[in-house]
C-alpha cells in the first residue's frame, strides 16, 4: 500500500472491524475440515444422501486409503495418535494391548478393548444429493467412513449370490450411486439400509467427468510418513498417558511388521468424529 492510498483510506476501518468481530466472536469448536463431507441426521434421527465414490486420484494407485488410530484417555491425558500398524510397523499400543490380552486377567482384556485400534477409510466422493445441505451437491469432497460402509463396497465388488452382478463402485462410467441411509439403533448410527443403485455413468459428458476427476484430493497424503510419530515418541506418549509421568530413557525403534492380534480387530469407533477431533485438540493443548 502506498502512502497516498493510506491517506485516502483514513477514517475507513471496515476491514479492521470485521477482524475484531472474528476475534471477539465466541468460538464454536467444530474442528472441521472443509474438504470433508459429513452426513447429517434429520429431526427423526435418520439421515439420507446419495454419493458416488470416485476412482483413484491422478498418479495414485488406490481409490481409498485405510487408516488405523487409537483414541483413549488415562491419568496423563488423552492418547490420540495414528497407529504405525497402518504402514506395517510395530506400534507400542498394539504391543501393550497384546501383553494385556495374554495376561490371563479379564480386567486386562477390558483395558485392551478400550484401547483397541479404530479403523477408518478415506475416499473421494461426488455428492449427488444432500437434502440437508443442497449446496454440497455437485461437489467433490473427501469422505471418512468405517468398516460397515467398506463392507458394502466389498459386497458390491464381490457379490455373494449368482444372480448379482459385480460392479466397481469407483468407476466413473460403470459404477453406481451409493444411497447412504442412516438410522439410530441403540444410540449409534446404523448403515445397514445403505445400498448401491443401478450401474450408470456419473455424468454423460467425458469432459465434465475429467474435470470432476481432477478435483480429487490426494489420499496417499493421509498415510505419508509425516502423518506418523516414530516408535519411541509414541511409546513415551503412551507411558505419560497411562502413568501421568514423562519418560527420559532413550529406546531403539522397532520397525519389523507385526501380525494383527485378537485385540486389534477391525471395529468402528462409537464416538462421533467431531468428539474425537475435540479431544485431539485438547491433547495438543496440554
Amino acid at each position: 500500500m502506498s502512502f497516498a492510498t493510506l491517506k485516502k483510506s483514513s477514517g475507513k476501518f471496515d476491514q479492521l472491524q470485521t477482524e475484531l468481530e472474528k476475534i471477539n466472536k465466541p468460538v464454536t469448536s467444530s474442528f472441521s475440515d472443509d474438504r470433508f463431507w459429513k452426513p447429517e441426521l434429520d429431526k427423526t434421527g435418520n439421515g439420507y444422501a446419495i454419493l458416488r465414490f470416485l476412482p483413484q486420484p491422478e498418479n495414485e494407485s488406490l481409490p481409498w486409503v485405510r487408516m488405523w488410530n487409537h483414541a483413549f484417555s488415562g491419568p496423563g491425558g488423552w492418547y490420540i495418535e495414528n497407529s504405525l500398524t497402518t504402514i506395517g510397523k510395530t506400534d507400542p499400543v498394539s504391543e501393550y494391548n497384546t501383553e494385556l490380552w495374554n495376561s490371563g486377567h479379564e480386567s486386562d482384556k477390558d483395558t485392551a478393548r478400550k484401547q483397541k485400534r479404530i479403523l477408518k477409510y478415506y475416499a473421494n466422493i461426488y455428492v449427488v444429493s444432500d437434502p440437508k445441505h443442497p449446496e454440497n451437491e455437485g461437489q467433490v469432497r473427501l469422505f471418512k467412513f468405517g468398516k460397515k460402509i467398506f463392507d458394502k463396497i466389498t459386497e458390491a465388488m464381490n457379490p455373494a449370490f449368482d444372480d448379482e452382478v459385480a460392479l466397481n463402485p469407483f468407476d466413473l462410467w460403470k459404477g453406481a450411486d451409493f444411497k447412504l441411509k442412516i438410522r439410530k439403533v441403540d444410540g449409534f448410527w446404523n448403515y445397514d439400509k445403505s445400498e448401491f443403485a443401478s450401474t450408470k455413468p456419473l455424468l454423460e459428458d467425458d469432459d465434465e467427468l475429467e474435470r470432476v476427476w481432477k478435483k480429487e484430493y490426494s489420499l496417499e497424503a493421509f498415510s505419508a510418513p509425516d502423518q506418523f510419530k516414530d516408535y519411541n515418541e509414541l511409546k513415551d506418549k503412551l507411558h505419560k498417558v497411562l502413568t501421568g509421568s514423562s519418560v527420559s530413557t532413550q529406546r531403539t525403534a522397532t520397525v519389523t511388521p507385526i501380525k494383527e492380534t485378537v485385540v486389534d480387530v477391525a471395529e468402528e469407533t462409537s464416538e462421533p468424529d467431531e468428539t474425537l477431533s475435540y479431544f485431539a485438540k485438547l491433547a495438543e493443548e496440554e
